[in-house]
């Protein structure tokens, strides 16, 4: 009783703990709102934590606005391929950084520009970038800030580090060389709230942004879903059917 924003029956798609489970209990004004009609139950699942980050990642952190340059490293991937879309839909040039297999896929969601990192180097490509979105951490700080411009910034999502320190040392660094350069750095740790999943579903009614799925598991198979995304190699987001 009480709940104004939805009606029994209503399609939606959210954030929560317990969401391999074929029911789960949110409060009406949580991280939750409603699916749009265009868009499956299939790709909205894909949505929560991928779509939020690269929103706030482009938008909270990084500030874009329309006409600047942003470069996407991991494009193709969960993160990746929501951020490419969402810049796109806010007006900015985009550059995305994959492999060789991804370059088409990556290009088909509205990159203007690729690199396969297997073929060329970003950082050595003289391009500058108002806003750098990095997934991977592959390259240093120091070298990611070559391709900045003057006073850009840098969002920091994740490192291939397999060093166990290595997701808590990039952020610290991150922090440390802040103070001292004209560039801003940050790490960007996704928060889930309504507004920012009613900012995705007007995205994706309005045809601007599309759920990538690479591949479908049963939920009897999750261990093999989960060894999967561990792998790197997922393209787009990965599905577990409840059902």
């Amino acid at each position: 009783s009480g709940v104004r924003n939805f009606a029994p029956g209503d399609g939606v798609f959210g954030g929560s703990t317990g969401a391999f489970g074929e029911y789960v209990t949110v409060s009406a004004d949580g991280a939750v709102a409603r699916k749009p009609d265009n868009v499956s139950h299939e790709q909205a699942a894909g949505v929560a934590i991928a779509g939020l980050t690269a929103l706030q990642s482009l938008r909270d952190n990084g500030q874009l606005r329309a006409g600047q340059k942003v470069l996407i490293n991991g494009a193709s991937g969960g993160v990746g391929t929501f951020a490419v879309q969402i810049a796109r839909a806010m007006g900015a040039d985009v550059t995305g950084v994959c492999s060789t297999r991804n370059v088409e896929l990556v290009r088909s969601i509205g990159a203007d520009h690729v690199f396969d990192y297997k073929k060329e180097s970003y950082i050595e490509s003289g391009e500058q970038y108002d806003l750098i979105v990095d997934m991977v951490g592959n390259h240093s700080l120091q070298a990611n800030r070559k391709v900045l411009k003057p006073g850009g910034r840098m969002v920091l999502v994740g490192s291939e580090s397999s060093d166990w320190l290595g997701p808590f040392m990039r952020p610290i660094g991150a922090m440390i060389l802040s103070m001292f350069v004209d560039e801003e750095i940050s790490m960007i740790l996704a928060r889930l709230r309504q507004e920012d999943f009613v900012e995705l579903a007007g995205m994706m009614e309005r045809g601007e942004v599309t759920p990538v799925i690479d591949r479908r598991f049963t939920l009897s198979e999750v261990p093999d879903a989960i060894r999967y995304s561990e792998s790197g190699r997922a393209r787009g987001k990965i599905i577990i059917d409840v059902n």
